[in-house]
């Protein structure tokens, strides 16, 4: 395991009403719940075997439990502390710095079926630049990625908008940054959204090959 490197996963409990909610009244709470919970189980999936130090950054903090019971041997647990996500992001990258890591990733929790190969060119990239970014479709991020401590390039973002990626790319290069995108991908935030993945598991098994995010998939298959 690869101590310098630290994947990031920033997590919710599912808890209904909490999560997912645009996805609400199309499915109930406790599916949608339940669906996200798949979701968490699928990105660890996906980190679980990279060459880095694996983290899942939970919130709420009485909420420990339940990480604890899905978090596999290896992983740690942070606690997200800040009053949005700029600041959660910002005081989880530079505890981990701290600890003295030298590449920090932070991905999402709703892209259960992001390639493998989108977290570990992150890492690559960051051999080379100061921050890499996965951009989603909506304007946000699926993945930002850091070789330093950076706090600034999450100051004053208006989260949840069309404009993440964008607005926090300008704020690094104005800051001096090498920036480095890799390609889009899509989250899963809306039934849209959970149409299209439902969409690729049809071809998917038309073609006989798979997706990799089994449990999403298996929960897709009971709704």
């Amino acid at each position: 395991m690869t101590r310098e490197n630290a994947i990031v996963i920033m997590a919710k409990a599912p808890i209904p009403n909490q999560v997912k909610t645009r996805m609400i009244p199309s499915l109930d709470p406790g599916t949608v719940s339940s669906l996200y919970h798949n979701f968490l189980l699928d990105k660890i999936e996906q980190v679980k075997n990279i060459e880095a130090q694996a983290f899942i950054a939970y919130t709420p903090e009485a909420e420990f439990a339940f990480f604890q019971s899905i978090a596999p041997s290896g992983f740690n647990l942070i606690k997200q502390t800040g009053s949005d996500l700029g600041e959660r992001l910002a005081n989880i990258s530079r505890s981990l710095f701290e600890q003295d890591f030298k590449k920090v990733l932070m991905l999402d929790s709703d892209s259960p079926d992001l390639p493998v190969e989108y977290i570990k060119k992150g890492l690559e990239k960051l051999d080379n630049c100061d921050v890499v970014i996965g951009p989603c479709e909506d304007g946000g991020y699926y993945l930002i990625g850091l070789s330093e401590n950076q706090p600034l390039i999450f100051e004053g973002i208006p989260w949840s908008t069309s404009r993440v990626t964008e607005l926090t790319m300008n704020r690094a290069k104005s800051s001096g940054l090498i920036v480095s995108l890799l390609e889009k991908w899509y989250d899963i935030d809306t039934i849209e959204n959970l149409q299209r993945l439902k969409n690729k598991m049809y071809f998917s098994n038309n073609r006989k090959s798979s997706l990799l995010c089994k449990n999403t998939c298996r929960a897709i298959q009971k709704l």
